[in-house]
């Protein structure tokens, strides 16, 4: 069996979490939480029916936020009255069958990155007489959900907003523990698909079912394979206090409110994604040390052993060559191994990538030398969809291939790769002008957009880097500085609006940087340079050094 070297790092600086997830010592995952752009998947709210939209079969929800969140009738489930009775709106158990691995079962994702096989719940609607038929075989109804503007309704986070686009929300609320996800109103008990062992699945089903109080259903998470019933029990305890909380709150809330907060970001990946097969975290700040330390010490303490403190002064992203891939992730060209390279474009309905060979090729070697472009390029394009989170519809423009099993073997190579992606996504065989064509689940909002804002010049036409990513820059930019023995008197060159931003707060951030670092910074405003540019001068020597200590 192929080994794969996991690792997780992570960077801390005071605007911004980096968390890094490398496979192979290649940065597969990215993901950025700061401030501004706080993660919601997960959050629970006791929302407010603003519309009810029959024609695109979905209701919008106020949740106090400046857009409405979305709520496709398909999201609303057979537990809807259950839900509607805390508010004060007017015991069977299930285990699902795993061995199905087939694209086209019907999966519904936990927000943990698990996935259990259900059946998608059917919407709930206003009663028909028993003699009209429903006019449809798939279990759901084309009757307009009992929903009314005005009225009060607990939902759930699946999506991030994207652009204008408010969050994606469900009727159907679960709350995912370290080995359990809990699914209030609902008598099943599902497991992970990515849990093989019959007997381990039997085991599991059996410790949970002798626990699991009345009137709740659970998704086991593959991390709880092997674990022994005590950890189950406390983590399902904890889960169920939870929803308790979240029940008391319902009544004492007025919509919109915010019921529940999921974990932050670097919690969550802690939580979902550090298993046995991650061979170490590496994370540079103590506080985030101690706090991850205590959460594993108490869930997971096997894995104690493989939790690091980075103590060293040189940035860890630059120590492990995650700054370089980031870099690379931003642009639009991905160059190759071969010599080829791929290009990838977003618009505002799908993301089209191209794949070019890059140089000239013998006639009689031209389907042979693009075959291996292809299925080099098809790699690379999975990895990039997963490290920039790219979701929605994504086209690949191949090269030209002659023969059927030339194609398929392209084919055969995308779906191979993407058994590591935990997004749920769909593949289309290669049509004979050689495009294939992808959907892939969208989450989050993808990296591009983590790391810019929308100009002010082009009036969103195009990107640039945003402020804080500029001032995350600069700091790292100082870290290298002082770790290499700079000097002390430093004079920063940088944009007014960089430099109204380093100004801002009680105790500005360049302020604390001069703190932090024990250098003398003096700042001057240059209005003629890029906003996404800066430069340092060594006052003692007057020379520009930016170059000298830029990643």
């Amino acid at each position: 069996m192929f080994y794969m070297r996991k690792e997780i790092i992570i960077n801390a600086t005071a605007n911004e979490i980096r968390i890094a997830i490398t496979e192979d010592k290649r940065l597969a995952e990215l993901y950025v939480e700061t401030p501004e752009k706080e993660r919601m998947v997960g959050d629970i709210y006791l929302g407010k029916v603003a519309k009810v939209m029959p024609g695109i079969r979905a209701a919008f929800i106020d949740i106090g936020h400046k857009q409405d969140a979305f709520l496709h009738f398909s999201d609303i489930g057979t537990s809807f009255n259950e839900y509607s009775s805390l508010i004060g709106d007017d015991d069977s158990e299930v285990d699902v069958d795993e061995g199905n691995d087939d694209d086209e079962e019907q999966i519904l994702p936990a927000p943990n990155g698990d996935t259990a096989p259900q059946v998608a719940a059917p919407p709930r609607v206003t009663q028909r007489p028993p003699s009209q038929p429903s006019g449809r075989s798939d279990g759901r109804s084309n009757t307009i959900p009992d929903l009314k503007s005005g009225q009060d309704i607990i939902i759930q986070v699946t999506k991030e907003p994207v652009g204008k686009k408010g969050v994606r929300v469900t009727s159907e609320v679960s709350l995912p523990g370290r080995f359990l996800v809990l699914l209030p109103f609902d008598g099943k008990i599902g497991v992970s698909k990515k849990l093989s062992n019959f007997k381990e699945k039997r085991r599991l089903r059996r410790i949970v079912r002798s626990m699991l109080p009345d009137g709740f259903g659970v998704i086991i998470r593959t991390v709880a394979q092997d674990k022994d019933e005590a950890l189950l029990k406390q983590d399902l305890e904890s889960l169920i206090t939870t929803w308790r909380e979240i029940e008391k709150s319902v009544k004492s809330e007025q919509a919109p409110a915010l019921l529940y907060k999921d974990m932050a970001t670097t919690s969550s990946v802690i939580r979902d994604l550090f298993t046995d097969s991650v061979e170490r975290v590496v994370v540079d700040s103590r506080k985030l040390y101690k706090e991850i330390r205590a959460y594993i010490k108490l869930n997971s303490p096997n894995l104690l052993d493989k939790l690091e403190l980075y103590k060293d002064k040189e940035p860890v992203f630059d120590v492990f060559g995650v700054e370089r891939e980031i870099a690379i992730a931003l642009n639009r060209k991905v160059w190759l191994k071969s010599g080829g390279y791929i290009i990838i474009d977003q618009t505002e309905a799908m993301v089209v990538i191209d794949v070019n060979s890059g140089r000239y090729a013998a006639k009689r070697e031209q389907e042979l030398n693009s075959l291996r472009t292809n299925l080099e390029a098809s790699r690379e394009i999975c990895r990039q969809l997963r490290l920039r989170d790219i979701g929605g519809i994504i086209v690949i423009d191949y090269i030209d291939l002659e023969e059927d099993k030339n194609r398929k073997k392209v084919y055969d190579e995308l779906r191979k790769e993407f058994r590591r992606d935990r997004a749920k996504v769909t593949v289309l065989p290669m049509t004979e002008i050689g495009l294939v064509q992808i959907t892939r689940q969208r989450i989050r909002q993808n990296i591009l957009h983590s790391f810019s804002e929308p100009c002010p010049v082009c009036g969103g036409g195009g990107l640039v880097q945003s402020k804080s990513s500029i001032v995350n820059h600069i700091e790292r930019w100082i870290r290298r500085f002082k770790s290499e023995g700079g000097g002390f008197r430093l004079a920063l060159r940088v944009h007014p609006s960089v430099a109204a931003y380093l100004h801002e707060g009680t105790i500005s951030r360049l302020t604390k940087f001069k703190f932090k670092y024990r250098v003398a910074i003096k700042m001057e405003e240059d209005p003629k340079l890029p906003i996404a540019e800066f430069h340092f001068v060594s006052r003692k020597y007057s020379k520009d050094i930016t170059d000298q200590f830029n990643s």
